[in-house]
């Protein structure tokens, strides 16, 4: 019998045993996700810094491009990784792959800032920005899917949403560490110290923090579900084949509905602020204040709609996220366009992280519900990994190659609004899983 299983039928555990090993586990998760995420996030916000660093030229746009065009080939990895340490967290344990996937982050979050640019050891250096951000992404396509199943494997009966929203809370603190980041340095260093030197320090702070999520990781015990899984011999044999023959329509479902929510975060919250700075004459500091702000009002309302799909079904919450978007999404770039002000960029961009917090908040719990605990870990991180993967990781990409193929700068909210039919018509299609048993 393994520690997972004697860790939750030991005789002599006490409920106050029970709430401490949940408190732990939440709050293990928690601090290696934001860890993680923050490790994965400021690349595309130092976007343009990495731009002229490595992809030299006397276009900035092309040079933009090239940039974000790396940040989405770490995403390209994340199927790779969802599948590969997917099978394994299914097969040995959720602790063991979220420790893995911790390790791997930071080395490469490590090398990416110590990287020399182009000017000192020339095409050696992209080259090497593109592996450490090919390992990023293999990490991060483990990480969200076991974070967000050991979260609600720990979860109380209904409790799942407020419980499974702790994972994204912690993204959106990463996301504020980021921003925040992006602001301090660009708001006292110059653009000439920046470009030299100063995109480097977060990749630097996101090495230090690891050691504290392989501590806490490593320190935490194994969900009660898993446990269980193992304890009566029924841990799938071969959990990628069976996520995509048995259970191939929910992975198809976690895919659709993930969709909206993968596009709104990275088109308002990571390509909006390089665009704002770089082609509608915002100040760099401005645009990273107002993204700033916009990741605490995401951050502090997703656990509120995590708790809120609790009582009124995740079904419920995530359509008035997605049907949201499809309404908003146009005309908060036409304003912002329309009035291009620091003002104008907070307003754009707080009205989207209500929005994604709606999404945010039920997203781990529904995608957790879809699935058997057999092969959750592995099913889960396919369906999601793959939106971000199509629809995410390229949306900057997307959206600046939109502006120069049309002209037209309110172009990236069409993406948005088709984004968000797609995820809005697999919301009605399937059935509300909120609650269902987790086996």
């Amino acid at each position: 019998m393994t520690n997972a299983t004697l860790d939750y039928t030991a005789a002599d555990m006490t409920a106050s045993d029970y709430v401490r090993i949940r408190r732990r586990a939440i709050i293990s998760c928690a601090v290696g996700n934001f860890v993680e995420l923050f490790d994965f996030l400021i690349f595309g916000l130092f976007a343009a810094q990495i731009g002229a660093n490595f992809f030299p030229g006397n276009d900035p746009v092309l040079s933009l491009l090239s940039a974000f065009a790396t940040y989405g080939v770490g995403f390209v990895m994340r199927p790779v990784g969802a599948i590969t340490i997917g099978a394994y967290g299914d097969l040995k344990g959720r602790k063991a792959a979220l420790i893995l996937t911790v390790g791997l982050m930071a080395s490469a979050t490590a090398l990416t800032g110590l990287i020399p640019s182009y000017a000192t050891i020339g095409l050696w250096a992209p080259v090497l920005l593109v592996l450490c951000r090919l390992v990023q992404g293999f990490s991060t396509g483990g990480e969200w899917g076991g974070a967000a199943a050991f979260l609600v494997e720990f979860s109380e009966p209904g409790k799942r949403g407020i419980t499974g929203s702790m994972q994204q809370f912690s993204v959106g603190l990463a996301l504020i560490a980021g921003t925040l980041s992006a602001y301090v340095l660009n708001a006292t260093l110059d653009k000439d110290a920046m470009i030299a030197w100063g995109w480097r320090v977060p990749f630097i702070l996101g090495f230090v923090l690891a050691p504290i999520g392989l501590y806490l990781r490593s320190r935490v015990s194994e969900s009660p579900a898993y446990g269980n899984v193992v304890a009566q011999k029924k841990v799938a044999a071969a959990p990628v084949r069976d996520a995509l023959t048995v259970y191939r329509r929910p992975v198809l479902a976690a895919f659709g509905l993930s969709i909206i929510g993968c596009v709104g975060n990275y088109v308002f919250n990571i390509f909006l602020p390089s665009f704002a700075s770089g082609q509608l004459g915002l100040p760099a500091s401005t645009a990273y204040a107002s993204g700033t702000t916009a990741a605490v009002v995401l951050t502090v309302l997703t656990p509120v709609t995590g708790w809120l799909s609790d009582r009124i079904g995740r079904k419920a919450v995530l359509l008035i996220s997605a049907l949201g978007y499809l309404v908003v999404a146009y005309p908060l770039f036409s304003f912002l366009v329309a009035t291009p002000s620091g003002i104008g960029l907070v307003v754009t961009q707080s009205v989207s992280a209500v929005l994604l917090a709606m999404y945010a908040g039920p997203l781990c719990a529904v995608l957790s519900e879809l699935f058997p605990t057999k092969v959750r870990f592995t099913a889960l991180s396919i369906g999601y990994s793959l939106a971000v993967t199509i629809f995410g990781g390229f949306a900057p990409f997307i959206a600046t190659f939109l502006i120069r193929q049309t002209g037209s700068q309110v172009s990236p909210a069409l993406y948005v609004v088709a984004a968000a039919i797609v995820s809005s018509v697999t919301l009605l299609l399937i059935k509300d899983p909120t609650n269902a048993p987790l086996d």
